[in-house]
């Protein structure tokens, strides 16, 4: 099925041109993980990534570019950072709620809004990292510190506003969410290096054949488990009721409100990773505290021992089901959705509508959530688990990167299948 929906799409020209488009733009963005920053000791970044640490999570993220210190070590992070403020500010803030309703201009304004955030927290984002990678700057003899760390600075926030700009090329001129392929592209660009290093290892006796296909069955299930249950939806049945305007006679017909069980993506998990990694950002910025030296013991993550990180690992557990709830909450109204199928004739079977039928809404995402709370949790540490058991040093496995290749591979086919049937679509005058 899935290779058929390629083949068909590099036959249409008009695909193809989008495809080849959108290869192009990513192989650019690969380009760029490569070019590195003046003034920089890449030797000292040596001991800082590949040793179980949230380094290596981040570094995961941005395509190899952190170990690097290139000019898209930031990636597209602060881009998404913004973009979920701003989602939230639309349900607080009416001025942007009254632009999320008026149309293509206000989600105009509402993007340029989202690309002055990006580049206010690209900015932020990077000032923190090379405030903490202090020690890899050489700074020469001419300019004074602060002036080096300013251009340091500068170089990231302009490397992530190009991945912006980059990645809006490919949603409007290429196949799916460019933002989205960005992250796909530097994760999956880890990959070999993940299977080169379980090769070594197992070459070198540190593992056996069993703990190698044992990982390979776990990966499978999960990647089945992760779409299992992003294809996963409750359906609600919604019956409309006959409406006579003039001689023509509308509604009549029965649907169904589509309730996906994991309505918050990877929001939460992102959400989640910022605020349990915060303390011991905080730490790195004040090393000889007393606070550093409790954030570094129990909040600490060793992507290698999951004894070592239960209380992360379970905090960031609670963090992730809190989320899920809390952004399912703020995209998904059902005193909204109940009025809407009022305003249009229709009703739940079995229920009133109105308030009757938001309640019975509520009840049902609440159920589902739980669940796509509980599912998001695991994904995010059963890897933890399993590279502890296992002892595999020197290769992160995430659930968090699995879950975001499924999501967007789903989506980029559904895209796919979209443009090729609007291709073939004949219309009804023919």
């Amino acid at each position: 099925m899935i290779l058929q929906t390629l083949k068909d799409a590099w036959a249409a020209v008009s695909i193809r041109k989008k495809i080849i488009f959108t290869l192009l733009m990513l192989l650019i963005f690969r380009v760029g993980t490569h070019i590195p920053i003046p003034y920089i000791n890449t030797e000292y970044l040596v001991g800082q990534i590949g040793s179980g640490g949230i380094m290596d999570f981040f570094n995961t993220f941005s395509g190899g570019s952190l170990e690097r210190f290139s000019v898209f070590t930031l990636s597209i992070m602060p881009y998404i950072t913004a973009s979920i403020i701003m989602q939230l500010l639309t349900v607080v803030i009416p001025y942007l709620e009254r632009l999320q309703k008026e149309g293509e201009q206000g989600r105009k304004k509402i993007a340029q809004y989202v690309r002055y955030a990006t580049v206010v927290f690209g900015f932020i984002n990077g000032f923190g990292i090379t405030m903490g990678f202090k020690g890899a700057i050489v700074v020469p003899a001419g300019p004074p510190d602060w002036a080096v760390y300013l251009l340091i600075t500068l170089v990231l926030t302009a490397g992530t506003a190009f991945l912006m700009w980059l990645g809006e090329q490919i949603t409007e001129k290429g196949i799916g969410n460019g933002i989205s392929l960005i992250i796909f592209a530097g994760i999956v660009a880890g990959v070999p290096d993940g299977i080169k290093t379980m090769v070594q290892l197992y070459l070198a006796k540190s593992i056996s054949i069993l703990i190698l296909i044992a990982v390979a069955v776990v990966a499978i299930a999960m990647v089945v488990a992760v779409v299992f249950i992003q294809q996963g939806q409750r359906k609600i049945p919604v019956q409309y009721t006959k409406r006579v305007v003039g001689r023509k006679v509308y509604g009549g017909q029965s649907t169904h409100i589509p309730l996906k069980v994991n309505q918050a993506g990877v929001i939460p998990i992102i959400f989640g990773i910022a605020l349990v990694t915060l303390p011991t950002t905080i730490a790195s910025w004040i090393p000889n505290s007393g606070f550093a030296a409790f954030a570094n013991r129990y909040m600490s993550l060793s992507l290698y021992d999951s004894l070592a990180s239960m209380g992360w690992i379970l905090f960031y557990g609670v963090l992730i089901v809190f989320f899920t709830y809390f952004y399912t909450g703020i995209t998904f109204n059902p005193i909204d959705v109940a009025d809407n199928i009022k305003k249009n004739g229709g009703f739940i079977p079995g229920l009133r509508p109105g308030r009757p039928t938001s309640e019975y809404l509520l009840k049902i995402m609440g159920r589902i959530t739980m669940a796509g709370g509980v599912f998001l949790a695991i994904i995010a540490v059963f890897p933890s688990f399993v590279v502890g058991l296992t002892n595999i040093n020197g290769i992160y496995i995430g659930g968090t990167s699995l879950l975001i290749l499924v999501s967007v591979a789903l989506d980029t086919m559904k895209q796919l299948e979209a443009q090729l049937l609007e291709r073939h679509y004949q219309g009804f005058l023919k």
